[in-house]
C-alpha cells in the first residue's frame, strides 16, 4: 500500500507545557489531529476548573488563524481535590477526565496522590459521575525495580481499586508490558488503554545502543522485547479497547543532555507517520484508522470525526532539532528517514 486515507484521527494523551515552549510544539500536533487530551502536570499542576480553562484558551491562542484543533482538558487529581470540583468538572464539557499520577511518578508528579485511602472518597464520586479516570500507572516505592512499576501497580494498585469500583471509567494510560496488556483484555468495558508510537517502535536496548540515549529515555520506561511485541499485537488487533496516545513530551535539548534528564520523548512532529510505520510492520494498515480515529472518541463518549487525512510512502527526513521557546528540542528520530509522509490533512 502506498497511499492511506483515513478519517482524522485524535490523540489521547499530549503534553503541550505552557509559554514560549507551547507556542513551538502545540501546533506539530494541531496540523494533523482534531483534539487531544491535554495533560495536567504543570509548574503549578492544572487542578482548578479556572486553571484548567485558563490553559485551554492560552492553547488556543497559540494556534495558527483558522486551525480547529480542540484542547480537551483535564484536572489533576491531589490528595486535596474536592468532591465539589468533581460536579464543576461533570458540568463543564471542556474538560473530559481526571488524571491520577502516583506522586513522583514522572514529570511535575510531586503533587500526585500519596496515598490512595486519602481518595477513596473522590474515587467512588468519580465513579458515580461516569467521569474517566486517566491513569499513569506505577508504583513509586524505591525498592520496586524499574521495569517492574507497571505491572506491579496493577496488581497491587489497580486491581483493588476496579474490584471496589466496578463501573469506574479508566484509561490505563501509555501501556508498557504484556502484563497490562493481559490485564485490560480481561477487564470490563469501562477499562481501556492508549499505547505511544515510541512504545511500538522501540524496546529497551535502545536506550544504550552505542552509549546512554537520553531521548529515548521515557516513563514507563522501554521495555523487553517481548512486551514491545505484545503492545504492537494489541495495537493492530483492532479490539477497541486500545487506542492512540502519543504521551508527546517535550523537553529542551539541555534538559534531556543533562546529569539528571528529564523523562519524555517528542514524537509529535511524525506522530502519525511513525504509527503508520508501526501498523505497516505489522501488516496492519487497515487497523490503523480504527486505533487512531474511533475507538478514543468512542470511549469517552464523543463524536467521531468527519473530515480525512492522506499519508503517502514517501521518505523524509525529521530535521536534527526543532525550536522550542527560546532553545532547542531534540525531536524522535531526530536526522532520520521517516517512511510516510501526510499529504493532504
Amino acid at each position: 500500500m502506498q497511499q492511506l486515507t483515513f478519517t482524522r484521527p485524535d490523540d489521547w494523551h499530549l503534553h503541550v507545557r505552557e509559554g514560549a515552549a507551547m507556542h513551538s510544539v502545540v501546533t506539530a500536533t494541531a496540523r494533523i489531529f482534531s483534539r487531544a487530551i491535554i495533560m495536567p502536570n504543570l509548574k503549578p499542576p492544572v487542578i482548578t476548573m479556572a486553571q484548567a480553562l485558563a490553559y485551554r484558551e492560552a492553547i488556543l491562542a497559540a494556534l495558527p488563524s483558522g486551525n480547529t484543533f480542540k484542547p480537551l482538558m483535564t484536572l489533576y487529581l491531589t490528595d486535596h481535590t474536592t468532591v465539589e470540583t468533581l460536579l464543576e468538572l461533570k458540568n463543564t464539557p471542556e474538560v473530559v477526565a481526571i488524571k491520577y499520577y502516583p506522586a513522583g511518578a514522572t514529570t511535575n508528579s510531586d503533587s500526585g496522590v500519596t496515598d490512595l485511602r486519602k481518595v477513596w472518597h473522590l474515587l467512588e464520586k468519580i465513579e458515580e459521575l461516569q467521569i474517566p479516570l486517566l491513569i499513569h500507572g506505577e508504583v513509586t516505592a524505591s525498592s520496586v525495580d524499574i521495569f517492574d512499576r507497571e505491572s506491579c501497580f496493577i496488581e497491587h494498585i489497580l486491581d483493588p481499586v476496579l474490584q471496589s469500583f466496578p463501573t469506574l471509567r479508566v484509561v490505563l494510560e501509555h501501556i508498557t508490558t504484556l502484563q497490562a496488556v493481559e490485564y485490560v483484555l480481561a477487564g470490563s468495558d469501562n477499562l481501556a488503554a492508549t499505547i505511544t508510537t515510541h512504545h511500538l517502535l522501540l524496546n529497551r536496548n535502545a536506550l544504550f545502543t552505542g552509549g546512554i540515549r537520553p531521548h529515548h529515555y521515557c516513563l514507563p520506561v522501554l521495555k523487553r522485547e517481548i512486551h514491545r511485541l505484545a503492545l504492537l499485537e494489541a495495537a493492530t488487533s483492532g479490539n477497541p479497547k486500545f487506542f492512540l496516545g502519543t504521551d508527546s513530551a517535550p523537553h529542551a535539548q539541555t534538559a534531556k543532555e543533562s546529569s539528571c534528564g528529564c523523562a519524555g520523548i517528542y514524537t509529535a512532529p511524525a506522530a502519525i507517520e511513525l504509527y503508520a510505520e508501526a501498523f505497516e510492520q505489522a501488516n496492519a494498515l487497515d487497523k490503523l484508522e480504527g486505533f487512531a480515529s474511533f475507538y478514543g472518541a468512542d470511549f469517552y463518549r464523543l463524536s467521531r470525526n468527519t473530515d480525512t487525512i492522506t499519508l503517502r510512502k514517501q521518505a523524509w527526513t525529521m530535521p536534527e532539532s526543532l525550536s522550542f521557546g527560546e532553545v532547542q528540542i531534540i525531536p524522535f528520530r531526530a536526522g532520520e528517514l521517516i517512511d510516510w509522509q501526510v499529504v493532504s490533512a
